[in-house]
């Protein structure tokens, strides 16, 4: 199994996801092969989350020649994707191809820079616009962002997730690079989150940007600067 336990976080360990993040980091990478890259990244961490984390069924199937036993994947219907806006937009679209039937929730969450992160190293968060569908208990509910920095966006997304919905069978937060920090952050305030990522990075900086990190994935994917 590509995904292996790393008592912080689980990390997506599949060759291809590796390859496609180095291309990712690279700054000669440019605007649409980035993009397409992050598409790449969340189809092979959608599939990971299937093989890892779903159960599959015995079902009868009748072939053209016989009968036969086959196995099929539950709960491929119970899957919400939460966007948290902007640069999840392409890695959501690479989980829409792992997943096609998913549920679609859309959270526009942005930090405040420049009120400077506080004494216990995060961002004030705004919140400006929260769409999603019902969550069950019978759900797998992925949340996916990119970066995963001081932590600070993704809690305040969270809250809005979890608030007055059941428990989900699984409550996924998924991202390309991890800062150790927001690691943490995110654990303590959402233990029963699984937290997934593809590689957990060295540290932040005094601005509190992942290093090594890709940059700024959102700038980068849709080319604002």
């Amino acid at each position: 199994m590509a995904i292996e336990d790393r008592d912080d976080a689980y990390l997506v360990t599949h060759a291809l996801a590796r390859d496609t993040l180095s291309r990712l980091r690279s700054v000669e990478t440019e605007q649409v092969s980035f993009r397409k890259g992050l598409v790449k990244l969340g189809r092979v961490c959608g599939y990971e989350i299937i093989d890892g984390r779903m159960e599959t069924e015995y079902v009868e199937i009748e072939t053209p020649l016989e009968p036969t036993m086959g196995e099929r994947v539950r709960g491929l219907d119970d899957v919400v994707i939460v966007n948290v806006l902007r640069a999840a937009t392409p890695f959501v679209e690479g989980l829409l191809k792992a997943f096609p039937r998913a549920r679609q929730g859309v959270i526009s969450a942005s930090r405040d820079e420049s009120a400077g992160r506080t004494d216990e190293g995060s961002f004030p968060i705004t919140i400006d616009y929260v769409k999603l569908p019902e969550i069950r208990e019978e759900d797998t509910v992925i949340v996916a962002d990119p970066m995963l920095a001081t932590g600070s966006t993704m809690n305040a997304v969270l809250e809005r997730v979890v608030e007055n919905a059941p428990t989900p069978e699984h409550l996924i937060v998924l991202s390309a690079v991890s800062a150790p920090e927001g690691l943490l952050r995110v654990g303590d305030a959402f233990p029963e989150a699984d937290l997934l990522t593809v590689s957990i990075d060295d540290r932040l900086d005094e601005e509190g940007y992942i290093v090594p990190g890709l940059g700024d994935a959102g700038d980068r994917a849709f080319r604002t600067k």
